[in-house]
């Protein structure tokens, strides 16, 4: 293999590893940004007091 060809296989190695870099990054933001949604959805539909008192009278 010459000089030139190691170059641009290189060259093309680099570019699908930042690609692949920009792809896990998008992903990564994707998914804080739907754990972010989860955790104020469930902070919502927290009711402290729900359950704490039970009427067994029939």
């Amino acid at each position: 293999m010459d000089i030139a060809a190691l170059s641009m296989s290189l060259s093309q190695m680099k570019v699908a590893q930042e690609a692949s870099v920009s792809v896990m990054k998008l992903a990564m933001d994707t998914a804080q940004g739907q754990m972010q949604d989860l955790t104020k959805i469930m902070e919502q539909s927290v009711n402290p007091n729900l359950g704490t008192i039970i009427d067994i009278k029939g």
